[in-house]
């Protein structure tokens, strides 16, 4: 069922667990998040990137988000969440077709300018009741990679993450702590950053490139408080192995739908283990119909 994205939070905070918020593509990708959070009795946040509405069109994925939700997922909470909205015209049209969480991630420019843009965001989105992720300290990599090694990952300054919840009164803060997009070996979390943060902001914390993360690290994350871990690398890597071998595989295949399938079955698995890692299986209490 679609739900506000703080109903899931909230929850997640009393019960001292992360939410996933999971990156999809396409309908199977789609369908792969939903059938696992059936499936392991967890809320999931479907997230979708800039690049992804662009491809698929605002209407269509959110339409499509919508009615999974409504009949795939008929009993657990799932929330729709922009990821990564670089203008306050994305973010906008975003809020108008019925997400209840954007972020506006304008990590890269000056702070001043990203908190001015956050701010004005703020103020628009909230006279919407829609929640905004606000982003301190630019996010490095590639969606996708996967093995390789960074020259620099930068990080975020505490006071700079102070000053920009205080003035843009953001609902839920991300800042650069060690992680990046895609699947690096240098990667890392620094706790005592992500612990001085989270303490001195008081605000639900959102881990991006959680994909690259070792599972011991996301474990001492989520008791340091972090509410929501994004996982985008690790859908694609396993949506696209998966799709490749079997075209590979099924070479005088002709039905899509064949060739496609599969990939619903690895997201899945995929989401799956990491509702395990972050504590959220098993958190919805469905009442099983009686026959």
């Amino acid at each position: 069922m679609l739900v506000h994205i703080k109903e899931i939070v909230k929850e997640a905070e009393r019960g001292g667990y992360a939410v996933g918020a999971f990156n999809i593509h396409n309908l199977e990708s789609a369908l792969g998040v939903a059938r696992a959070a059936n499936k392991m009795k967890s809320p999931a946040i479907i997230q979708v990137s800039e690049g992804a509405i662009k491809y698929m069109g605002l209407k269509p994925i959110t339409h499509i988000v919508s009615t999974i939700a409504k009949n795939i997922a008929a009993r657990v909470p799932i929330a729709l969440h922009l990821d990564h909205g670089s203008s306050f015209d994305s973010i906008f049209e975003c809020i108008n077709s019925g997400f209840t969480s954007v972020h506006i991630d304008a990590s890269s420019l000056p702070l001043d300018e990203n908190i001015s843009l956050t701010k004005h965001v703020v103020e628009v989105a909230h006279s919407r009741g829609v929640w905004v992720q606000g982003e301190v300290g630019a996010m490095v990599g590639g969606h996708g990679d996967n093995g390789k090694k960074l020259k620099n990952i930068p990080l975020a300054e505490v006071k700079d993450v102070l000053e920009f919840v205080k003035v843009t009164k953001v609902d839920t803060i991300a800042a650069a702590v060690g992680t990046a997009h895609g699947v690096y070996t240098n990667e890392d979390i620094k706790f005592p950053l992500l612990k001085e943060i989270i303490g001195k902001t008081k605000k639900p914390f959102v881990l991006h490139g959680g994909s690259g993360v070792a599972d011991e690290k996301v474990k001492r994350a989520i008791k340091e408080g972090v509410d929501i871990i994004n996982i985008g690398s690790d859908i694609k890597i396993a949506f696209c192995t998966t799709l490749i071998n079997h075209c590979l595989e099924n070479k005088k295949e002709t039905d899509p739908r064949k060739l496609l399938a599969p990939t619903i079955e690895a997201v899945e698995k995929v989401v799956a283990g990491k509702m395990k890692l972050f504590g959220s299986a098993g958190r919805v209490k469905i009442k099983e119909v009686e026959t």
